[in-house]
């Protein structure tokens, strides 16, 4: 298990461009480390409590359950929703997958789990305690880590198979540039999904809830928006799913297929 975990790590780091941040970055953490002694931005109590480490040991049992209820994703349990990740994104073989805004790992090492061969799960984030907390829990033989910053993915244009960033453009602080480097890295014919917060209706309702997330840092997005950004993107195959205050939007990078 660690050999392959090394070859894991050794693989992502590959994957990182240009060569020459390839060259810079530092793996004795057991991940690729591409921002060594630059802390995580922290401009809300919402990404304050991201890069705690006591907040990244309960995620997944405790944070994460609680605001997957609070946003009302009603009737889907934390496995469901990873099993809705495999099929949106059409895992089933040696891809190449990335995960945004992975947190302690447990998604990512899930994904990685569908894939076969010589497929990998790179899991990618900012926060220094979550990225440790998926080496410490959630390496693999499919599954490695890198910290880095989203909005500039250290990756060629089509990298990736398949790419995913699940409960996090709401946090970060330009998510639609963020969304630009995801559809960025996506190959030809390749997929992505995205989970995020939608705004509820009627409009007095959302005055309020928009108000109460504002406070926590935390943004509330049209429910148009990303279907559009999709679409004039060139995306295809574009499906949505609304749930309480939670919105599912995975697409076909079909636009880059009729470029090349």
């Amino acid at each position: 298990m660690i050999d392959s975990a090394e070859t894991a790590l050794h693989r992502a780091l590959e994957m990182i461009e240009p060569e020459v941040l390839r060259g810079l970055a530092r793996t004795d953490g057991g991940y690729v480390e591409l921002l060594p002694n630059v802390p995580a931005p922290n401009p809300s109590p919402a990404s304050i409590a991201m890069n705690n480490r006591v907040v990244a040991a309960i995620y997944e049992k405790v944070w994460r359950p609680f605001g997957v209820s609070v946003m009302g994703v009603a009737g889907m349990s934390m496995s469901a929703e990873r099993a809705k990740a495999v099929a949106d994104l059409r895992l089933n073989g040696p891809q190449r997958v990335l995960d945004v805004a992975c947190g302690p790992g447990n998604f990512t090492r899930f994904l990685s789990e569908a894939l076969t061969g010589d497929g990998l799960a790179v899991g990618f984030d900012i926060s220094e305690a979550m990225i440790a907390r998926a080496v410490r829990d959630n390496r693999g033989p499919r599954a490695a880590y890198v910290r880095g910053d989203a909005a500039r993915l250290p990756y060629a244009d089509g990298a990736f198979d398949a790419v995913c960033c699940y409960a996090a453009l709401y946090l970060v602080p330009k998510p639609m540039t963020v969304l630009d480097e995801l559809i960025r890295v996506v190959r030809p014919g390749g997929r992505i999904a995205i989970m995020t917060s939608c705004e509820p209706r009627p409009a007095p309702l959302g005055t309020v809830v928009g108000f109460g997330t504002g406070l926590a840092g935390v943004r509330m997005f049209p429910k148009n928006l990303f279907v559009d950004v999709f679409e004039a993107s060139g995306l295809t195959e574009i499906e949505q799913e609304v749930r309480g205050l939670a919105q599912f939007v995975s697409a076909t990078n079909a636009r880059a297929t009729e470029r090349i």
